[in-house]
């Protein structure tokens, strides 16, 4: 009897006891799997910080080379070791004082909970970041048009495949000094372009400063159809 009374006694303890291994080990799982996606995103975050940031394209400014949705990779090293912004490159910079005027800050959580979105390549870039194609840089003479249509730079006529069919290379005509230090940008969907050009009257001309730049577009990552770099100037069309 005593034998049986502890086999019973041991039947019904043992279920309780390995139930509570099975909920310490999904316990367990669930802290690591956290503590592992936390240590993710941080990873994520300094590298968008520091090396390779992901960025949405929010309008048609840019087409055909970049379309709306799509993610890039910027090249935030680019820049960083003496190399300077050349003619055609794409890039990504920060407008503040020359786009867009300097504003108060807002609320900064929300502020802070943007910019972690846009690092990560889920939340539309901030109002101040803009993409466009560098087409002069400091010391350059821009003038558009030429008797042909076109663009010249330092009087010698730049061909531009990548603009969007039917698109000229702008109905605007100006003639710029490119003050050193600066970059004189522009859409390559000129007609849906809001750029140097609509920026020419105000504090700085539409020049964007050098050190305003954030990097430089190397990889287009979605979607994965047109996985891939970005056509380079002169090779004409786009991915997909």
């Amino acid at each position: 009897m005593d034998t049986e009374a502890e086999l019973t006694q041991r039947g019904h303890s043992s279920p309780d006891k390995g139930e509570g291994r099975s909920r310490f080990v999904f316990s367990g799982s669930w802290r690591r799997a956290g503590l592992l996606g936390a240590v993710c995103a941080v990873f994520v975050l300094l590298l968008g910080n520091f090396v390779v940031q992901p960025f949405l394209i929010p309008s048609r400014s840019m087409e055909p080379t970049l379309r709306v949705g799509d993610r890039v990779l910027v090249n935030k090293l680019a820049y960083r070791f003496g190399d300077r912004p050349q003619r055609g490159d794409v890039v990504v910079f920060d407008g503040t004082g020359s786009f867009v005027r300097e504003h108060a800050g807002g609320d900064p959580i929300r502020e802070a909970l943007h910019g972690a979105g846009s690092a990560l390549g889920l939340a539309e870039p901030s109002d101040t970041d803009f993409v466009k194609r560098v087409v002069g840089v400091g010391g350059d003479d821009v003038v558009c048009c030429d008797v042909d249509g076109r663009i010249r730079v330092n009087d010698v006529p730049v061909e531009e495949p990548y603009l969007f069919p039917g698109d000229t290379p702008s109905k605007v005509p100006f003639r710029i000094a490119v003050p050193l230090g600066t970059l004189w940008v522009m859409g390559d969907h000129r007609s849906q372009s809001r750029d140097s050009r609509d920026h020419l009257g105000e504090p700085g001309g539409g020049m964007v400063p050098v050190e305003k730049v954030i990097g430089r577009v190397d990889w287009l990552a979605w979607p994965m159809s047109r996985w891939g770099a970005p056509p380079e100037p002169g090779t004409g069309g786009s991915h997909g």
